[in-house]
């Protein structure tokens, strides 16, 4: 019996970092064209590895709230 949940993919598109960030679509781009969002370049594409992104973002905040 298959089940109805989904497990998410291990990359996502840079449109949907962008939306997930809440940056836009122009400027995930430009992150991901200067290394500062994780990415694996497939041909012209870029993928975006989720666990990556995660553990950047939870590096960020913990920089962020040592200096606060």
């Amino acid at each position: 019996m298959a089940s109805n949940t989904q497990t998410p993919s291990l990359t996502m598109t840079v449109d949907e970092a962008a939306e997930a960030l809440g940056i836009s679509r122009a400027h995930a781009y430009q992150m991901a064209r200067q290394g500062k969002i994780p990415t694996l370049r497939l041909g012209r594409r870029y993928l975006v590895s989720r666990k990556g992104l995660e553990e950047l973002l939870s590096a960020k905040t913990a920089l962020a709230n040592q200096c606060s």
